[in-house]
């Protein structure tokens, strides 16, 4: 790939495959690939670093993006992982139907130009670390119960061997939890945020954790910044007269489970939450849309803690929602 000269601005595209790197610049068009491994990476570097691209834009491919975004990052240039569904939907507005590596890298460039995704700083190795573990987490509870549903059909001699794989797993996950529980505590700062929204009724150490690892903007943003980062902003669905029925869209969907089950026990145990999700359902609305209110109410409540380095106050949480408009979903 060679230097371009006397353009202000480059974007960059680079399409992430398991074993391949497709790198494309716009406005020029000078694809190259390289290998998706350390020698690979290493020589994109090189390519990229002659560019000094304005942005360099990557897909989220379930991690396989985050080896060669940890490099660029490090290098401080700017780098966004976006989503691929909005990066498809924009190929489709520009007539490229193909879909190729190259012309992903290709769209991936433009995509950059046109909409100017906000590049992220991106997560410390201590926080892709938590991340990781929590996922792990994740993981081992749902075997568990995916194990504990089949042995209740099992013959004997099949539901012993589920009950010592059972076991085991168990015995991973409590390994997992003394893991994650280690890391916190070695961070200060984590241990201080995390005993921030603790204090909330219905925040646990899972909760925590799972905000704590994959939400680092929180207490950075605005409260509605932050609602729409996760996916519990509900947006509108009008168009002429019709008045469709807001839902909400997109945003990370680990953080939303996390935070739906803190709102879940919020909405029973928590005085200033039950009661907002109580008035709620009284005025008409679904269970549902009244729980996702909830959630999105908990995550602004837990941005103004952080932000503002305050626990949890009863009376001042209950005077903030009062004054806040009801919330419609």
């Amino acid at each position: 790939m060679q230097a371009v000269e006397q353009i202000k601005e480059c974007f960059v595209g680079i399409d992430v495959s398991k074993s391949t790197l497709d790198v494309d610049a716009y406005p020029t068009a000078n694809p190259v690939s390289f290998a998706n491994d350390e020698a690979g990476r290493s020589d994109a570097l090189a390519a990229l670093r002659k560019l000094h691209p304005t942005l360099i834009v990557v897909e989220a491919t379930g991690g396989l993006e985050t080896p060669m975004a940890a490099i660029l990052a490090a290098e401080g240039l700017s780098i966004a992982v976006v989503n691929p569904r909005q990066v498809r939907d924009f190929a489709k507005a520009l007539g490229i139907l193909a879909k190729t590596d190259r012309v992903d890298a290709h769209v991936l460039a433009r995509f950059g130009q046109a909409i100017r995704p906000e590049a992220r700083p991106r997560p410390s190795q201590e926080s892709s670390e938590l991340a990781a573990l929590l996922v792990r987490c994740r993981q081992l509870v749902e075997m568990v119960t995916a194990e504990n549903n089949r042995l209740q059909s099992a013959a004997p001699r099949v539901a012993k061997a589920i009950r010592t794989h059972v076991v085991w797993m168990q015995k991973r996950l409590a390994e997992v939890d003394h893991d994650l529980d280690d890391m916190i505590r070695a961070s200060p700062v984590w241990q201080h945020k995390a005993a921030l929204m603790e204090s909330a009724p219905g925040v646990g150490r899972i909760t925590a954790t799972a905000l704590l690892a994959q939400l680092p903007e929180l207490g950075k943003l605005s409260n509605k910044q932050i609602s729409g980062l996760v996916g519990v902003c509900p947006y509108n669905r009008d168009s002429g007269t019709m008045r469709g029925r807001r839902a909400i869209w997109g945003g990370r969907a680990n953080v939303r489970a996390a935070l739906y089950m803190a709102a879940l026990v919020a909405s029973r145990h928590n005085p200033v939450l039950k009661a907002f999700y109580q008035r709620l359902v009284a005025a008409g609305k679904p269970k549902k849309a009244a729980l996702v209110a909830c959630m999105r109410k908990l995550l602004t409540m837990l941005n103004a803690m952080i932000k503002h380095d305050k626990p949890w106050k009863h009376e001042v949480m209950k005077s903030a929602l009062e004054l806040t408009k009801t919330a419609e979903v």
